[in-house]
Order: structure tokens, then sequence, then C-alpha cells
């Protein structure tokens, strides 16, 4: 049997994020290696004729990865974005002028909560964000009564309303579509739900856009997929996936869940194979790693490359 050596991974002086991973890569192993194998893959992607479905999941905006994620769906020829409706209520938290603030994980709760903020591990919100955002929803509902749409064109409305450099508008000014299947499980939820029992006629159908998703992998000539975290996200991408007649070509998932639970965020993309989600040709990887880790890595690699 003939093996390749570890490459052994050297730090120099002014060392690039770019000869880093190169170097990660060349060691070929653990999570490292598999940090260099993602980037490539994305490289791949890049320069394919390949539509890249994006999710994310987790506390990415309050674990300082908002301007990584509108550079990515800026610069990064993201086709579809799906998220969670906490990302966006994050992401519209910010875009109204408010922020996300350093904590400690041993923070007393009880008086966090005296005081009025929340904690996410160690990034902590003040509870007054939600007074703004239902003001912002107050002044705006008018653009979203008597219409009957479904979650992604509620998505762009609520892009082409905001003003600031978010997640939203970069989505509305790219043509980028957002599915949030789980939109009702978040502040906006909250909000909207507000609205709703003032008597405000809003109508958003939560099944209709699993079509145009469908649509796309469809029409797509070939499918990558790039997920930080799992859950739901992940999910709505490999089920439209799975009822195309391509599967996904290339496959990168970031996350620190574990196979053998059984869950969609553990599970590595190989599984995908079963399903009919993945090709068992393409090229995927399981980073085991926290995002806030890994991403940064990752597309700092392939903007040098682009």
């Amino acid at each position: 049997m003939k093996f390749e050596k570890v490459e052994h991974i050297k730090v120099t002086e002014n060392l690039t994020v770019k000869d880093l991973v190169e170097s990660m890569h060349k060691s070929g192993v653990m999570q490292a290696g598999k940090i260099g194998k993602a980037s490539q893959i994305y490289l791949d992607m890049y320069n394919d004729d390949c539509s890249i479905f994006l999710g994310a999941a987790g506390a990415l905006i309050p674990g300082g990865m908002r301007e990584l994620l509108i550079d990515i769906l800026e610069n990064g020829k993201i086709k579809v974005f799906v998220c969670t409706g906490a990302m966006l209520t994050h992401d519209l938290i910010e875009a109204l002028g408010d922020k996300h603030f350093k904590g400690h994980h041993l923070m007393s709760d009880s008086e966090l909560n005296k005081k009025g903020y929340d904690r996410m591990y160690d990034s902590l919100m003040s509870n007054q964000v939600y007074f703004k955002l239902e003001k912002f929803f107050e002044d705006n509902i008018s653009y979203f009564e008597n219409k009957k749409m479904n979650i992604r064109e509620f998505t762009n409305l609520l892009g082409s309303l905001i003003k600031e450099r978010s997640i939203l508008k970069i989505c509305f000014d790219k043509k980028i579509p957002i599915f949030c299947p789980a939109i009702s499980d978040s502040g906006i939820g909250l909000m909207i739900w507000g609205q709703l029992s003032k008597k405000k006629n809003i109508n958003v159908d939560v099944f209709d856009d699993l079509k145009d998703i469908i649509e796309i992998s469809w029409t797509s000539n070939k499918c990558g997929v790039f997920y930080f975290g799992g859950g739901v996200p992940k999910n709505y991408i490999q089920q439209a996936m799975q009822f195309s007649p391509k599967t996904a070509s290339y496959g990168i998932q970031i996350t620190t869940d574990n196979e053998h639970f059984g869950g969609s965020s553990g599970a590595p993309l190989r599984e995908g194979i079963s399903w009919g989600k993945m090709d068992e040709n393409g090229k995927f990887v399981d980073v085991h790693c926290d995002v806030t880790i890994a991403l940064p890595l990752i597309w700092g690699y392939v903007k040098s490359k682009i």
C-alpha cells in the first residue's frame, strides 16, 4: 500500500489566509485538512456552471459573522439562501441601528434578565430591540396588507424596505431568493403575529414557495450545497435536491453535531446519497468545526482566488 505523506503546517511571518489554508489542505488530515478541502470545493463550485444553495442556521450574527455572510451573498455566486427566522431577525435588528454586545457565558442570567439583556452563550442583545422592531412593522405594515404572498415574496418585500447594508438588502439587490420556512419561529414572526392580532389582513402562504426552490433545482445545470450548521435550512435544501432529477454535485457542511444521534444537523453529506439528494460521484466534505472559525478561513481563501 502507498500513501501520501502528511505535510506539516508551518506558520511564518506575514502568513496570509490563502497560504494558511493551502498549508492546511496539504496536511490533508483531520479538520485542518477538511477546511482545506472545503475551500477547494467551494472554488470548484464557484468556477463551474453551478447553482449554489446556501443554508445557514445558528447564532451566526450574534457570533460576529454578519459581514462575512453579506460578503458571501454579494460576491460568492449564491443562487439561493435558506436561513432561520432568527437569523433574519438579528440581521434586521442591526439594520435598524441596534447592536450585539460582548458578554461572558458565566454571567448571571438572573441579573441579565433584570437589566433587560438576552444571552446567546457569550453574546448579548438588549430587549429594547423589540420596541424598534415593532415600530418598524407598524410603520411599514401597509406594504404587507391585502396581499397574498409566499415566504420568499415576503422576505423580498422586507428587503426592499431596508436602506442599510444587510443580508436582507443584499439579497433584494442581487435578486437572491430568501427561503425561510420557519419564519414564524422568530422575532419577525412575533411582530407579524402582533399585527394580525390588530386585525391586519396579512396573508403569507407557508407552503407555496416550495415550488420555487424545487424549480430552481430542476432547471439548474448543476447544484452545489453549502451548510452552516444544519436544521431546517439544510433539510429544506436537501428535499429540493431529493425531488429534482439532478442530485447535488458539490457539498460542504460545517457542523458541530454528531451523526450517531440521527439528526439532520449531524448527518454527513454522504448519507444524502441514500435519499437521492447527493451525487455519489460528487465532491463533498463535512467539516466538524465551529462555523465562526471555519467560515472566515474558507471564505478568506476563496475570496483571495476569485
